[in-house]
């Protein structure tokens, strides 16, 4: 390895700004890069997914730690700069110019690995579904330590009666462990955002039996998608959906913010 210029030295170099309408805000602290890339425990040699590496700031870090990074980027202006990390980690780093959004991450990585990532903004929510959505479990990624809007991160780790649990928190906790495991002002960025970050680390753990995530996830859309409502309003259109709350024992007058994790599992559990 050889010493690197300070990045932003390098975001000069190549005539770099955040894109807006990629949802782009660079890191340039290197010692609160490498703390991110420490929340993912030892990497090692481990294969590491990162999803927007920008100008290469969160890159940098986990190379550091010893990580085979696979980077995917769509903004083609950094990827000179990502280059030069290449030839300073050598046979340590890939890059993939593209969407990653339309890129089958299970099959680009080919092995288990963990999900480090600075998300875009504008993506950041629906990759973070993706990731959490699907049949098979235990999926192939290890972990999932992404830095979101900290409302969002909320939103990820909170627990039901408050008006941050919503389906995300559904959809995160019912077959994974989730905890907010580092906020980042947002003066730490360039530019910086209008609101506060936060550093989100998920783990799979058993999936709970004879539950489909595609029921899930539609009766979560339902029950949150008219969260002011009461259950018999907001999941009449689910077909059986009012029957198992029924048999459940779960009164449809209740709104859906106050059901627990456990609760709408086992609605799923009857309509699966």
């Amino acid at each position: 390895m050889t010493d690197l210029p300070p990045l932003r030295e390098v975001i000069a170099k190549h005539g770099l700004s955040a894109s807006k309408a990629l949802g782009q805000n660079f890191l340039f602290d290197e010692q609160l890069l490498d703390r991110i890339a420490a929340l993912s425990g030892n990497l090692e040699g481990k294969a590491v997914l990162e999803i927007g590496p920008g100008p290469g700031g969160l890159t940098r870090a986990l190379l550091r730690a010893g990580a085979r990074v696979t980077a995917i980027e769509m903004d083609t202006r950094c990827l000179p700069a990502l280059a030069e990390l290449d030839d300073a980690f050598p046979g340590q780093l890939k890059v993939i110019q593209g969407d990653a959004m339309k890129i089958d991450h299970t099959q680009l990585m080919g092995e288990t690995y963990a999900v480090v990532a600075n998300l875009p903004y504008n993506v950041g929510t629906a990759l973070f579904v993706n990731w959490l959505g699907g049949e098979q479990w235990p999926p192939r990624w290890s972990s999932l330590t992404l830095m979101f809007q900290q409302e969002v991160a909320k939103r990820i780790v909170s627990a039901p009666g408050g008006s941050a649990y919503g389906r995300l928190a559904v959809l995160a906790q019912w077959r994974s462990s989730a905890r907010l495991a580092m906020k980042v002002h947002r003066s730490a960025f360039t530019p910086p955002p209008k609101v506060m970050s936060a550093i989100v680390h998920v783990e799979p753990k058993e999936m709970p039996g004879g539950v489909s995530a595609q029921v899930l996830e539609r009766i979560t859309a339902a029950s949150f998608g008219q969260r002011r409502k009461m259950l018999r309003q907001s999941l009449k259109s689910v077909p059986g959906a009012l029957d198992a709350l029924a048999k459940l024992g779960i009164d449809e007058t209740r709104r859906a913010e106050t059901l627990t994790v456990a609760e709408f599992v086992e609605v799923a559990r009857v309509l699966t």
